[in-house]
């Protein structure tokens, strides 16, 4: 178990922000009430089922998998059983490089831990795939291996953001 932190204004924009409730153009804002209990609980509940359909439709594969957020955190927390390493730092990632969530605690279990655990890197402004490659393995040509690690989260090596946190396998 533990506690990843992600940055919190990057990621895949799952939530929905504004919209009905805004006044139409020229009407005065009525003063907003404050949400419930019923409501926050009702929002989290929506914001944990939207991350668990994103980390289902990347084919990511968890026995018993449940997915929770608490937006007076920004944290998510994720449970089930992986079937291996790779496939848990693949659904953490997932749930933790969403727009909105600061922090993953993770609850998983691994069926078979035969691999190492991997390093983290959060892509910062001007990285690259190959640059991130000659950090980490000293020659910027293992980039297809950071790619392949990321997969299904990414879809192009050329297609990193800053915020982003990335799998880094251990070298071979």
């Amino acid at each position: 178990m533990g506690l990843l932190n992600f940055v919190k204004e990057a990621g895949e924009k799952l939530f929905h922000r504004g919209g009905a409730d805004k006044p139409a153009a020229g009407a005065a804002a009525a003063p907003a009430a404050a949400p419930t209990q019923a409501d926050v609980a009702k929002l989290n509940q929506e914001a944990g089922d939207a991350i668990e359909r994103y980390v289902q439709q990347l084919g990511l594969q968890v026995q018993g998998l449940q997915i929770t957020f608490d937006g007076a955190t920004s944290t998510a927390t994720v449970a089930g059983q992986a079937p291996d390493q790779a496939t848990k730092e693949k659904v953490l990632l997932a749930a933790g490089n969403v727009q909105g969530v600061a922090g993953v605690t993770d609850q998983m279990t691994v069926a078979q831990a035969a691999e190492a655990p991997a390093q983290f890197h959060t892509v910062a402004s001007g990285d690259t795939l190959s640059k991130i490659s000659a950090k980490f393995y000293g020659s910027p040509n293992e980039y297809q291996r950071i790619f392949e690690a990321n997969k299904p989260m990414l879809s192009d090596p050329n297609k990193i953001y800053p915020g982003q946190v990335l799998r880094i396998p251990a070298k071979q």
